[in-house]
């Protein structure tokens, strides 16, 4: 190559070399507004994806503390939680009415017992035939008697809640067995000290509640599917 070629491609070198440079300062002063301006990819399921949900694990957290530490645990038998309506203020008695009469038999076939949180609680299961309701009358008594005979039936505690189920029928007319048992001594309730039930006779089924200390605010509801008649005894 001639000295004229070799001045000609030093000169395009040096040219190429401060094109270079240029370009490189550029890039340092304005790059990290380019880079700011540039979109980030996001990772699927991350907390900046618009598609994901980051209250699903918030939903989680809340039904957990539904079911909660402080849920009342049922210590025995009549674990139904459901919580029916309000306590009264008084201890009046409290009545309701059956329906399908002529056309519905039910017995009470077993008698459950439990505490729970703020009261203890009784359930008269029922069975039998048709579509009708029990009713009942409960109600604060000074002696347990039998129907009937007028016997005296002892029962343990200072107060006796009386039961009188109405709408109920002996076990020949119901199809099931009525319950067998006598006296319910439940070891870990606060405000039930005893269940003496007694038997049905002309349409009534009768049990008695021995309350402990003195007479305490109570509430009567029915639940259905199967059907039951919930006794509560506040503590």
């Amino acid at each position: 190559m001639g000295r004229a070629g070799h001045r000609t491609a030093l000169m395009v070198a040096a040219c190429a070399a401060l094109l270079l440079a240029g370009c490189t300062g550029a890039q340092g002063t304005n790059g990290p507004e380019l880079t700011n301006t540039s979109p980030v990819p996001v990772s699927p399921g991350s907390e900046a994806d618009p598609t994901s949900s980051p209250s699903s694990g918030e939903s989680d957290e809340d039904g957990d503390d539904e079911a909660g530490d402080d849920a009342p645990e049922p210590s025995a038998s009549a674990t139904e939680t459901e919580p029916g309506p309000a306590f009264p203020a008084d201890t009046k008695p409290d009545t309701a009415e059956p329906s399908g009469e002529g056309e519905t038999f039910l017995s009470v076939t077993d008698v459950r017992v439990a505490a729970h949180d703020g009261y203890d609680r009784v359930v008269f299961d029922l069975d039998g035939t048709g579509s009708g309701k029990p009713g009942w009358r409960v109600e604060y008594v000074d002696q347990a008697t039998d129907d009937g005979s007028g016997d005296a039936v002892r029962v343990d505690g200072d107060a006796i809640l009386r039961v009188s189920l109405s709408g109920t029928a002996i076990p020949t007319d119901s199809g099931v067995e009525e319950f067998s048992g006598d006296r319910i001594e439940p070891a870990d309730t606060e405000s039930i000290d005893e269940i003496v039930y007694r038997y049905w006779f002309e349409g009534y089924t009768t049990a008695f509640i021995g309350v402990d200390d003195a007479e305490r605010p109570f509430r009567v509801f029915l639940l259905e599917d199967p059907m039951r008649v919930v006794v509560d005894v506040r503590h």
